[in-house]
């Protein structure tokens, strides 16, 4: 085997990798970790995750986890320690939300 097919194997192994593990995380939030956040004292913070990394609820045209399409999506949310969500002031200067904005 060339070193140039190897590195193209070595390539697309990773490619393929990568694309496995982001479907396999863009799936549903379970039951056990809603109940491992709630127990860490945490709660739902809408308009506060960066594109792709939001905890769940990203509208219409996607399934929950990492499916935020922009930047503090306002219908996504994101865990945030409880008490500090309306504290979060985004870039754009707004504020996160306790429900959906």
């Amino acid at each position: 085997m060339s070193a140039k097919t190897a590195v193209a194997s070595l390539v697309l192994a990773s490619a393929l990798s990568s694309a496995l593990s982001t479907l396999a995380s863009a799936g549903p939030l379970t039951e056990a970790e809603k109940a491992a956040a709630m127990a860490a004292h945490k709660e739902k913070c809408f308009g506060v995750a960066l594109k792709g990394m939001n905890d769940c609820a990203a509208g219409p045209g996607t399934t929950c986890q990492g499916t935020s399409t922009v930047d503090f999506q306002g219908n996504s949310w994101k865990f945030v320690r409880a008490g500090t969500c309306t504290e979060i002031v985004t870039p754009n200067g707004k504020h996160g939300s306790m429900t959906a904005m």
